[in-house]
């Protein structure tokens, strides 16, 4: 569905996917779809934000009326239609993209910890400056 080809779908890629699985949605519904799971709020998603929806979905956190309870509920294998090596593929295929999610989870926290150590360097820096600066005025 990322047929711009950036690692992201967008608010129109999201779009035609909802309505490639038959359950169109509303310009402002496919904006509250990607803000309840946008991490980075750059307003589309990416891969991590994506398996996140069936993520919340599995831990029963999305609502009832939420677009992405829909796109998780479609996404769903029925092994009656699929057959047991259908679903053995798709399950293969969502354990794999588990254990990178969890790689992603690792890189993402690694950033926001290293924001904070950077975050706190800078406010180390400025009361260095102010307590320099002070000397200098008196």
């Amino acid at each position: 569905y990322d047929s711009g080809r950036d690692g992201y779908i967008d608010l129109m890629e999201l779009k035609l996917m909802m309505e490639k699985l038959g359950a169109p949605q509303t310009h402002l519904g496919l904006k509250n779809m990607i803000k309840e799971v946008d991490e980075d709020f750059d307003g589309k998603l990416s891969f991590r934000e994506f398996l996140l929806i069936f993520h919340k979905a599995a831990a029963g956190e999305l609502e009832e009326d939420s677009g992405l309870l829909t796109l998780a509920k479609l996404s769903e294998i029925d092994v009656s239609l699929e057959g047991v090596k259908g679903a053995k593929n798709f399950f293969e295929a969502k354990v794999q993209a588990l254990s990178s999610a969890s790689k992603f989870e690792a890189e993402i926290k690694a950033e926001q910890d290293e924001r904070k150590r950077e975050e706190e360097e800078r406010k180390h820096r400025r009361a260095a400056f102010r307590e320099l600066k002070s000397a200098f005025t008196q």
